[in-house]
This record gives structure tokens, C-alpha cells and sequence, in this order.
């Protein structure tokens, strides 16, 4: 719902926080979450509910009770501007590009310990409320109730990251100059006349004299090659003088390494054996390209849910794939803003040949790309869709952030470290986890000594932070009720006592934090 160009978060909370069965350990009763039904939800509120450990499934948002649950679930990010591909990355990408231009199927290729990228089973998806019973006139314009007690919307100030060392060297770092002359080839040894058999000639010299020289000259040359290599990666063309040394610039094309979007771009050659096309569709029945490709991707869910997942045949039928992959409660204050796409819920079909063999689901939200999940045909699984389609995702964020710079990271759903077919996520460099108490962005690798020795853990090396976010006023918690906004303090004033709903709210209030406790609508009866 949108009231002068701003849309309005409605949000259910539910209290019920009874255990059910986990999708990661398969034990029953363990797993522990708090959710909320979402009827609308701006794409900055759901941002903010994700850097606070929520996770949307559907219109459905939960938050996993991470010091009670089974399998605690830490929020994952990567930088993707900064993203480092490793062996085993270019193994897949190289495959994919055998496969593309040539046609060839690698024999006895070991397929990803995890078959999706962002395969989040932890919430047992039947069991998501539907909440039908509940109607909620989100078109109806709404009444806004003492407007000037209403807290101001406060801003999210996004910290910026530092640049990567790679641009501007390490502290203290000598740079060589470009004008760096060694010359190999001025070690003589002047030869004293009247010595030798003609002393008009030079003696003859020992060979350990002459092997000296040679090792002398071989450690100056690799000298000169690693100044070269050092001005390639630190030192930048100057007004002064902008036209690189010829050495420089050879050794700068050596020592690059091949970006993703290069390894990406070489297998999509046009002669090649097959054609692999990504198409980014928005999540609308009123978009044409949504609605003429929809029972293909549903098809092709219901395969693999079937095969990978083993779920039966009414569990992953066109109404549970509508509920799960299609419904988002997403909307942008301004459609126009951000990247050409937009901002909100999107697929991004992979088209071989004409037919999709994998689709991924995506929120595109104000600062980063959030996975959702991603599904595929098995009969394709030797191409480690999986992985393949993380490494797009990747690349896409970095497209976008050229069009709108404030899109930095590519979130991959949820880490977990006990389980082997989530852990792999932490592969992905570099990448932070979520503080389960503070909040705070903590980098994966100073997290899983702590987390090696216990499950749970507070990730923050620092004793004495706290939640800056953290719930402070009751009262200022704005809720809608009778169609009308106000802060919870006019609603139990209104209620005239009958109000018996405070814990809730305080438990709400709690977890979303106080930003958007003062900014999102708690629907109340």
C-alpha cells in the first residue's frame, strides 16, 4: 500500500513458536523460528529485516531463534565487487564453456555437495500460515492518527566498504618507478695489461668467474621483472604521465587474472554448439514474458522437487509453486528508482536451446541481490547448475552496481556451519556472517574457530557492542487498526484497557528492531 509515494510495510506477527521438524538434521521438533505475514513490504524494510536475520518465503518472513534451534542459521553476504574466484570455481566455469562451445559432457564430474546456491530447507514450507482468514483492505487509502506524534523515518546510512588493497597498495610499500633503468649487460671484469699471453689482450678468465656473472645477471633480470610486475599493480597512470611504460603495461596484461564476467562472456560465443541465454523476468501475472513462461518453470520445479527433494507430486503442484516462488510482498516506493529492472521479486531463466533448465529466484532490494532458491533439471546436473548460477548472480550484482552504486552484495540466504550441504557457502570470498546478537557484519573467516566449538556462538569480538538497533519505546511502535496508522500508546488508549497483546508487541518490536517497529504497520484487530 502506497500513501504519498510511500509504501507502507503490513505485517502479522505471530507468537506461536512451537518446534517442527528441520530441514537440515531431519530432527523432529527442533527447529525454532518467529515469523510474520507480510501483505505488503517496502524493498528498504525487508533489506533492513534481512541485516537483522529475517528471511521472506513468500508473502511468509521468518526469523530463525538462533540460540534455541537445532541448526542455527547465520545470514550470509559476499562483497561481489570484490569477489575472488578460486580453483574449483574456474573448474565449473570452464566446464560450462567446454560444454557450450563444444559440446562436451565432463565424465565422472562430482556434482555440489548442495544441488541449489540458495536452498534454505530449515522452514518446512507447507506448514507456512496462509492466514487467508484475515482480510486486510490494503487499497483502501488509510487514516493517519495524531500525526504529530508519529516519529520521524529515520535514515539507513549504508557503511561504506574501503577499497581493495589492490588499488592503492600496501602502507609503507615502496612503488618502483617506471624510469627504473638496470642494466644486465655492463658486468665486465677490466683485464690488466701485461699479464697473459698476449698482454695486449685480456686474461682468460675462470669459468666460477664466469658462472657468477650469469647468476648475477639471471637475479638482476628477475629483479627487473618483479619491479615491472609491481608498477603494473600499484602504480597508475599520472597527468604527468599518462602513457604507461611499455614494460609496464606487457606486464600488467601477464599478471591480470581472468575476471568472472571474462569467463562468463567466453562460453556465450555465437558459433558455439549450444545457446545458453539469461533472461531476468519480474515475478507479475501482468508481465507477458511471466505469465507465457510460467508452466514450463512450474514444470519444471514440480521435476525437480520430485527428483532432488523427493517430495510428492501434490506437494510441488502449480498452487505450491505460486505460493512459494511467485508471491512477494515486495513493492518500490518509486519504480523508476535504482537499476533498469527496478527494484523486487524477479526469475532469472536459464534458456538452453530454446527451453529452461534452470530458474533462479532474486529480490533486488536497495543495496544488495538476496537468492531466494534456485531450481534446475536434473538431467543437467552435470553442469553444476548450482554453482554456475551463484557465479551469475555474482556477475549480475556487479552489472547492476554500474547502474546504481549502491548495490554492493550478493546475499546467499543462510550459512550453516553444522551442516555440510549449507557450509559450502563460506567457499564464496570474501563474505561476512550476521552477529545473532549485535547485528554486526563479522568477517566468515575470524567465525568458525568459535563456531567449530559451539553451534551458537556471538560472533562480535567485541565484548562491549550491543544492538545500536535495539527496541527502546513501546509507545512509538506504529500499528494499523480499523484502517487507521497510529503508535501502539493511542492504540491501547483506544482500546481502553482491553488491549492484552503487549507482549507480542514487545517481542515484535524486539526483534525487527526499532527502526522498523517506528516505520513498518502491525496489523491489529
Amino acid at each position: 500500500m502506497m500513501a504519498g509515494g510511500r509504501v507502507h510495510s503490513i505485517l502479522e506477527y505471530f507468537t506461536a513458536d512451537d518446534g517442527y521438524k528441520c530441514g537440515y538434521c531431519k530432527g523432529s521438533s527442533s527447529s525454532y523460528s518467529n515469523g510474520m505475514w507480510a501483505h505488503t513490504m517496502s524493498v528498504q524494510d525487508y533489506e533492513d529485516l534481512i541485516d537483522r536475520g529475517w528471511r521472506r518465503s513468500g508473502m511468509y518472513v521468518y526469523k530463525p531463534t538462533m540460540n534455541r534451534t537445532c541448526c542455527p542459521q547465520y545470514t550470509i553476504r559476499c562483497h561481489a565487487l570484490d569477489f575472488k574466484l578460486s580453483k574449483s570455481s574456474k573448474k565449473v566455469l570452464k566446464k560450462m564453456a567446454r560444454f557450450l562451445s563444444k559440446g562436451e559432457v565432463a565424465k565422472g564430474t562430482d556434482v555440489e555437495p548442495m544441488d541449489s546456491h540458495s536452498e534454505d530447507a530449515g522452514i518446512d514450507h507447507q506448514a507456512v500460515p496462509c492466514n487467508s482468514e484475515v482480510n486486510v483492505d490494503i487499497e483502501k487509502p488509510l487514516k493517519i492518527v495524531s500525526l504529530e506524534e508519529l516519529p520521524e523515518s529515520a535514515e539507513i546510512q549504508e557503511n561504506p566498504q574501503p577499497d581493495a588493497a589492490s588499488e592503492k597498495g600496501e602502507p609503507g610499500q615502496k612503488h618502483a618507478s617506471s624510469e627504473t633503468n638496470v642494466s644486465t649487460g655492463s658486468l665486465k671484469c677490466t683485464p690488466k695489461p701485461g699479464r697473459g699471453a698476449d698482454p695486449n689482450k685480456p686474461p682468460c678468465r675462470k669459468a666460477k668467474v664466469i658462472r657468477r656473472e650469469m647468476k648475477l645477471t639471471k637475479l638482476l633480470q628477475k629483479q627487473q621483472q618483479k619491479e615491472m610486475a609491481d608498477i603494473s599493480q600499484h602504480q597508475e597512470p599520472s597527468s604527468s604521465n599518462p602513457h604507461p611504460h611499455p614494460l609496464q603495461h606487457h606486464a600488467t596484461q601477464a599478471n591480470k587474472p581472468k575476471s568472472l564476467e571474462e569467463f562468463i562472456s567466453e562460453s556465450l560465443t555465437p558459433d558455439a554448439a549450444h545457446k545458453l541465454e539469461v533472461k531476468l523476468v519480474p515475478v507479475s501475472f501482468d508481465d507477458p514474458d511471466f505469465i507465457e513462461s510460467f508452466n514450463q518453470s512450474a514444470a519444471l520445479y514440480a521435476k525437480y522437487q520430485m527428483a532432488v527433494h523427493h517430495d510428492s507430486s501434490d506437494e510441488c503442484n502449480e498452487s505450491q509453486y505460486t505460493r512459494f516462488l511467485c508471491d512477494s510482498p515486495l513493492q518500490a516506493e518509486n519504480p523508476t528508482d535504482g537499476p533498469p529492472s527496478g527494484y523486487g521479486s524477479f526469475h532469472q531463466q536459464y534458456w538452453l536451446d530454446g527451453k529452461i533448465i534452470a530458474v533462479g529466484v532474486i529480490d533486488i532490494l536497495p543495496h544488495c541481490i538476496s537468492s531466494v532458491y534456485l531450481y534446475y533439471d536434473p538431467d543437467y546436473a552435470f553442469l553444476s547448475l548450482g554453482v554456475y548460477s551463484a557465479f551469475r548472480e555474482i556477475a549480475f550484482t556487479t552489472q547492476l552496481q554500474k547502474t546504481a552504486p549502491s548495490i554492493r552484495y550478493y546475499y546467499m540466504g543462510f550459512y550453516i556451519h553444522s551442516c555440510p550441504k549449507m557450509k559450502y557457502k563460506g567457499q564464496y570470498h570474501p563474505s561476512d556472517l550476521l552477529c545473532p546478537e549485535t547485528y554486526a557484519w563479522v568477517p566468515i573467516e575470524k567465525c568458525r574457530t568459535k563456531l567449530d566449538q559451539s553451534k551458537y556462538s556471538r560472533l562480535n569480538e567485541d565484548i562491549n557492542a550491543e544492538d545500536e538497533n535495539s527496541f527502546r519505546d513501546l509507545g512509538r511502535v506504529l500499528v494499523l487498526y480499523k484502517n487507521a496508522v497510529m503508535p501502539y500508546s493511542i492504540y491501547q488508549r483506544r482500546k481502553k484497557g482491553r488491549a492484552d497483546d503487549e507482549a507480542a508487541v514487545r517481542q515484535y518490536a524486539s526483534l525487527v528492531g526499532q527502526t522498523c517497529a517506528e516505520r513498518m504497520l502491525l496489523y491489529r484487530s
